[in-house]
């Protein structure tokens, strides 16, 4: 979820990293950022069935991002 810029160089920011595969958001406000303490990109927010929520700002990587999901899917 893009935010904290203009569509325009969010559309680049998506072609020049060639991330087309899966929809972008925009943010505009920075509400949702804020709901999800997210401060920077890259930032990743995990939901669990109970509502809880795990933030983690940062690269994670595919190892990190399949650990995360499997820990998710465990719960």
């Amino acid at each position: 979820m893009a935010s904290r810029d203009d569509a325009d160089a969010i559309r680049g920011f998506v072609d020049n990293y060639e991330v087309q595969g899966f929809e972008h958001i925009i943010d505009e406000g920075g509400v949702i950022w804020e709901r999800y303490g997210v401060v920077s990109q890259p930032a990743f927010a995990f939901i669990n069935d109970d509502g809880t929520v795990e933030t983690n700002i940062g690269a994670m990587g595919l190892e990190g991002l399949t650990e995360a999901a499997e820990a998710l899917k465990a719960t």
